[in-house]
């Protein structure tokens, strides 16, 4: 038995792989690639991220004259390597968006059972709530609570883990209700199981690939917004580094050293649009209703 559900698994392992457009390959490589630099970022890196020469600022990459091998992406304005700085701010970027989007899911699942098990009150406030959301730009509630509040690296990840979590909330919600009118949950709950161990054991499985396509089209979202916030001088603060802030503190540099600005653009750019094509794919292929064309 075991021998036959390893050869399904591989089956369709390998009919997945098949079905996978090239765009969609490219771009979980690029994830995964991503993935990697973060977690082998004080291996990989060839110097510290903090470390500044002065006399070898503005150094330029390596396939433009002047470049030098000892810094092959060129160096900032304070002489910092920037393959060193980009390879760290990949890190933190990454991490920041990962723990948002998480936060925001759990914050706006449990919200969503919520207004799907207590219906009345419950629902018309949590409803309130996310239409209060939708409707405020989420930029300006960051830039308010940021700079009202000490900015910490703390308080700017669980900002950021207010953002989109409304959308969950109303997927859930409209999901969960649905799921909750149907014989299997009113089964298990004539039979006397909790309402935590209805939503958490039975319907929670079932809005699960709902729940994980949103988390895929949010990502790019929150790197955005934690770019955004960077640039702004909002994000992440010295001495740590992120791609929004290189790209922040670079932008007096544009016109006589580019680099600062557009190589870790260009990662911003590259990785969010990866998570995009690789949410939009997971969505099709998770929706049942475009299974079949």
């Amino acid at each position: 038995m075991n021998e036959q559900a390893n050869a399904a698994t591989q089956k369709s392992w390998r009919y997945y792989l098949a079905a996978m457009p090239p765009s969609i390959l490219i771009s979980a490589i690029w994830i995964v690639f991503m993935i990697l630099v973060a977690v082998l970022a004080d291996v990989i890196a060839p110097y510290d991220y903090k470390h500044m020469d002065l006399l070898d600022r503005l150094r330029p990459p390596i396939w433009i004259e002047n470049g030098s091998w000892s810094h092959l992406l060129g160096t900032d304005d304070l002489g910092r390597d920037m393959l060193s700085r980009i390879i760290f701010s990949i890190r933190i970027s990454l991490f920041v968006a990962l723990m948002g989007t998480f936060i925001g899911a759990v914050l706006g699942t449990s919200l969503g059972f919520a207004a799907a098990h207590f219906r009345g009150r419950v629902d018309d406030l949590i409803m309130i709530l996310i239409d209060f959301q939708a409707a405020l730009p989420f930029l300006i509630l960051a830039l308010a609570v940021l700079a009202f509040f000490e900015n910490s690296f703390l308080l700017f990840v669980l900002v950021m883990g207010i953002y989109g979590w409304e959308r969950y909330a109303r997927i859930v919600r409209g999901l969960a209700m649905s799921a909750s009118a149907t014989g299997y949950a009113v089964a298990v709950r004539v039979l006397g199981a909790s309402p935590a161990r209805i939503y958490i054991r039975h319907i929670l499985p079932n809005v699960a690939s709902a729940i994980i396509v949103n988390m895929t089209l949010n990502f790019p979202e929150t790197i955005l917004v934690e770019t955004s916030l960077s640039f702004l001088g909002l994000g992440i603060q010295p001495p740590l580094t992120s791609l929004g802030n290189m790209v922040g503190f670079g932008r007096d540099y544009l016109l006589t050293a580019w680099w600062i600005v557009l190589l870790p653009s260009f990662v911003i750019f590259v990785t969010s649009l990866a998570f995009s094509l690789l949410g939009d794919w997971l969505r099709d292929a998770l929706d049942p209703t475009l299974r079949g064309n």
